[in-house]
Parts: C-alpha cells; structure tokens; sequence
C-alpha cells in the first residue's frame, strides 16, 4: 500500500467521523417530545454501545471460545489448553517470569519513588530533582529499551575494542570481565526489569510526591512538637497519611506491568528465558499460528488484569465518596 492509499483512507475515516457527527446532531435537532433529552443522550451514546459491542465484546466472547477449542480442527478440548499453559515448561517460565515482573517492578518503583519524593520534598532543588526522575516517563517503552540495550552491550575483551555497553565498560574499569548479561537466566529477567523500574519510578515520584504534600501541616507540626523526627516522622506520620496512594501506585504498575510486551519484545524477543505473558501471545498467536494457547494466555492476562482494575476503581469511588 503507496502513501497516496494510507492518505486517502485516512481522509475516508475523517470523513467518515465528521459525517457520523453531522448526522448525529441532525437527528438530535429534530426530536421533540418529553422524552427528548433521554433519547437524546441514548442516540449519542449508541455508536459508542455500538463500538463497544464490536471491539470488545464480540473479540472478548470469541477469545474465551477459541480458549477451549483446539488449532487444528476448531473442535471442543475443555480445559486441555489451560492445562498445558499450566504443565508445559515453557509455559511455566512464562508464568514464573510475569510473576516476577508483577512483584518486582511494582514495589520497587514505588519504594524509590517514595524515598525519592521524601528525600525532595520542599528541599532547594526540588523542581530540577523531580525533573531528571520523571523524563524516563517521556519516553515510550521501546525507546526506553533500546537505550538500556546499549547499557547492557558486550563486546569480546579484545585489546583495542572497547565496550560499547555502559555497564560493561564499568565493570571493565574495575577490572572485571565483560558479560553478556540478557543471555543467562534469571539474572536477564532482573535486567530488564530494571528497565520498567527506571520508566514508572518517576510516575510513583510524581503522584506520591503530590500525597506528601496534602498532608495538613498541623499534623506534621504536631508530630515534630512530641519529638518525631526523620526516619520516625516519616513511619509515624508521612507513609500512614499516604498509604491508599501507596497502594493505588503499586496497583497501577502492576497493571501496566501484567500486560509489558514492548520491553522484552525489544531487548531479547522474549528468548533466553525471557518469556512472559503479553509477549508469549504474541508469539503463539502471530508466530506459530497456535491461536488456541494464544486465546488461552489472552483469557489469564484478562483474568489477572481484572481484580487490580476493580480495586482501583473501588478505590477511586471511595477518594470521590470522602
């Protein structure tokens, strides 16, 4: 497809829209009746309903069929696809390498983010300090991962060739051997790992920064007069006063963190042991064609994905309800 093709089917979806809105409005002018601002606000949510239906819902209802059917033959299997995500040794890495970025990088992150927005607050240089941790968050995840795959480059230790890889480099200055860190397991999962940890740090900056700073000065005031200070202050004081925030940060990445694939599709393609959930669909879907396993790993990430959304929204009611 030429650039003329991709440009005048971007002028038909504007099109389209803009012909879509027209009508819409045209429609809502002509109602009258008492019921008009009901069917009013029914006729400008239908296409959204509509949207719905056919984006999610039918793709949702069809990927939880495929999930019990078999690749070859589209027949029934039950549970056998569940079974083998479950059993498979591959599978099993899958899983035990997700659970280890969903444990990880979340508490991570928001821990540093803490004692960074602790350690920041109301200090001199606070503005430029927040700045240098929150641009990581600038920065999409497939640019962040290509820049910690420079960092963690190996070259052989060859007088005359230098290493390319800033932590290789280091440990070269120190006297150390160069390594080719994302090749073993599971020291390559931790590695990139720390890539999530240095993107979504400076959004738990951020937002608990915010917290600490919604702590009513009287209360700290009272805190100091009784003799709190430093590190009693802040477990007194400052992380009871901000602890749902904590929690809904910690919630929040291991979301985004359930569903990484930019990260690991671009460092390692998911080789090595590297494997997790988002990116093994992926593969299994667009790859080896098993669309059925595929269904199957999209039907758990659906599931694992669920409870933390409810819980923030059951969270974000309660803030609105205070």
């Amino acid at each position: 497809m030429d650039i003329l093709s991709k440009f005048a089917i971007m002028l038909g979806a504007i099109g389209g829209l803009v012909l879509l809105v027209a009508m819409l409005l045209f429609l809502a002018g002509r109602m009258r009746g008492r019921s008009e601002s009901r069917n009013v606000g029914w006729l400008f949510i239908a296409p959204a309903v509509l949207g719905l239906l056919v984006a999610v819902i039918y793709p949702a209802l069809k990927t939880i069929t495929q999930s019990f059917q078999t690749s070859s033959t589209g027949s029934f299997v039950g549970v056998a696809n569940y079974i083998t995500v479950f059993t498979d040794p591959d599978q099993l890495v899958v899983l035990a390498n997700t659970a280890a970025w969903v444990i990880l990088s979340p508490l991570v992150a928001s821990v540093i983010g803490l004692l960074y927005a602790t350690f920041v607050d109301r200090s001199r240089f606070e503005a430029l300090a927040k700045t240098f941790v929150f641009l990581p968050m600038a920065i999409s995840f497939v640019g962040a991962s290509i820049i910690w795959k420079f960092v963690y480059d190996y070259r052989p230790n060859i007088a005359g060739v230098g290493q390319t890889g800033l932590l290789n480099q280091i440990v070269v200055w120190f006297g150390g051997t160069p390594q080719e860190w994302l090749l073993y397991p599971p020291l390559n999962t931790i590695f990139l790992i720390v890539i999530m940890i240095w993107i979504q740090a400076g959004f738990a900056m951020t937002v608990l920064s915010a917290a600490i700073k919604g702590i009513p000065a009287d209360i700290v005031e009272a805190a100091r007069m009784d003799g709190a200070s430093g590190f009693r202050l802040f477990m007194d004081v400052t992380f009871p006063s901000i602890r749902p925030t904590f929690i809904v940060v910690v919630t929040t990445i291991a979301l985004w963190t359930l569903k990484v694939f930019d990260i690991v599709r671009t460092v390692t393609g998911g080789q090595f042991d590297t494997n997790v959930l988002a990116n093994d669909f992926y593969t299994q879907v667009f790859q080896i064609g098993n669309t059925n396993v595929g269904a199957t790993l999209a039907v758990l990430l659906f599931i694992l994905v669920m409870p933390i959304v409810i819980y923030n929204v059951r969270q974000l009611r309660k803030a609105e309800a205070q």
